[in-house]
């Protein structure tokens, strides 16, 4: 939902100033879009670290194969958590960006732009927590939206598979229950890798721009920092693609959901036993999300619908 947000929202107003050099919403946009942008790191960082800890957990659990459903209000409140703190702690962009404006030597004509400087009409004790946020930001994306990610996803893995391998080696192998495991744990492996991909070249940038700024033009600090936001939006595009391929019940349910709403979730009597099908099967692969595998099949019922 947070990717979709970035695409919705930042995306027009990057696109909107590259081609007309004015900003769209002027500093409103200069302040939100970077703290949705870097709320947006943060929400993927926590996300892959609480799926880290949920994976190592399922792994030591005693009784892995008996878990319980996870309630709702846990999910949410987690969720609560993730989001609360990515935003708390991106609300040093909004207070550390502002409208700027230049004159073309050549054509004459005004630019709009953001620039990265804390207002000088702040309080003085804030003025200089921003000032503070702003020298050590470089460093400050680097170790929180980038190593702790990838670090602490990596950890969880290695120490995942060891206690599989000599705990629990010759209970899971070949097991329904082990193969749904090795599925979840290669789904988080791979948002961790395209997370790192998209995110690399942004800190490089920063470490370059931090220590060769001086000596760079204007122009190409405004391509690195396109680039940036190109790789972004790459992110946001390609994480819930991939989550709905290599997630089947995430995948099914959304698939449904969507031809659901296409049919206008009217009654069909002729396709009603399919239907019933469909619903069986999916709620039966769904159970690989809460590694509680499903004694008996819900009943069929006779009329039906997705919904």
């Amino acid at each position: 939902f947070w990717d979709f947000l970035i695409l919705f929202f930042c995306l027009p107003v990057v696109i909107f100033n590259e081609i007309t050099k004015k900003r769209l919403l002027g500093d409103m946009s200069c302040r939100i879009v970077p703290f949705m942008e870097v709320s947006s790191l943060g929400v993927t960082t926590f996300s892959l670290c609480a799926l880290g800890i949920d994976r190592f957990h399922a792994a030591t659990s005693p009784q892995a194969s008996t878990r319980p459903i996870e309630q709702c209000q846990s999910i949410i409140a987690k969720l609560a958590v993730i989001w609360v703190g990515s935003m708390t702690l991106s609300v040093p962009e909004i207070l550390l960006w502002q409208l700027a404006q230049d004159t073309s030597p050549v054509s004459g004509g005004v630019s709009e732009f953001c620039t990265m400087k804390p207002s000088s009409n702040l309080p003085e004790s804030i003025y200089s927590l921003v000032l503070t946020y702003q020298n050590a930001r470089m460093w400050w994306y680097f170790g929180c939206y980038f190593c702790l990610p990838i670090l602490f996803t990596v950890s969880c893995q290695l120490v995942t598979r060891r206690i599989r391998g000599t705990e629990k080696k010759s209970e899971c192998r070949g097991t329904k229950h082990g193969q749904c495991e090795s599925h979840l744990n290669c789904t988080i492996i791979a948002l961790t890798v395209i997370y790192g991909l998209c995110t690399t070249p942004e800190n490089v940038c920063n470490i370059v721009v931090a220590y060769m700024s001086p000596d760079m033009s204007k122009q190409t600090l405004d391509l690195l920092n396109l680039i940036n936001q190109f790789f972004l939006f790459f992110k946001c595009s390609v994480t819930p693609v991939l989550l709905l391929c290599l997630c089947r019940p995430l995948g099914q349910a959304f698939m449904d959901c969507c031809c659901c709403c296409c049919e206008g979730c009217g009654p069909d009597t002729t396709s009603s036993e399919g239907s019933a099908d469909s619903k069986l099967k999916t709620e039966m692969s769904s159970s690989i999300f809460f590694d509680k595998p499903r004694e008996t099949p819900p009943p069929l019922l006779a009329l039906g619908t997705p919904c």
